[in-house]
């Protein structure tokens, strides 16, 4: 689990180790949503019948995994690329952990300068965004390895 979640760029083996001690089974979450909702890094909301605000992060949940998904964020303000190292830590992973982490690079490095040049927020507010998803790749590569697990 902790090799195939360092596959992830930003993602080295104290985040990774933090992850799995926080959270301990993944497939507890049914959808990455609610893995975002324990983690505390989704958007507060108000609502009343056809109006709905949203507002900053709820830091509801656990500090631990936003804290170290919110810094492993990061490495998303740079192009994606495959460097040596990257190349040697997903070289030990099945080929669909290896597309989930390659699709991880390219959505979170467009939709970081997405928010940044064509929407103006700030550069934090747009790393905690990325965050969040982020952690939904995390949930479909640790789930792809508890699956794995599971059927051997």
């Amino acid at each position: 689990m902790i090799q195939a979640l360092q596959s992830l760029r930003g993602i080295g083996l104290l985040t990774a180790m933090t992850l799995v001690a926080e959270i301990g089974s993944f497939s507890r979450f049914r959808n990455p949503k609610q893995l975002m909702a324990y983690a505390g890094i989704v958007p507060q909301e108000r609502s009343s019948g056809e109006v709905s605000w949203r507002g900053r992060i709820t830091k509801s949940g656990n500090a631990h995994i936003r804290r170290v998904v919110t810094e492993a964020a990061w490495q998303y303000r740079h192009r994606p690329a495959m460097t040596e190292r990257m190349q040697q830590k997903s070289q030990k992973q099945s080929t669909k952990i290896q597309s989930i982490a390659w699709k991880a690079q390219h959505r979170l490095h467009g939709r970081y300068f997405r928010l940044i040049m064509q929407r103006g927020k700030q550069k934090c507010v747009a790393a905690t965004a990325i965050a969040r998803e982020l952690l939904g790749f995390v949930w479909a590569v640790a789930l792809e390895v508890e699956r794995k697990q599971a059927a051997s």
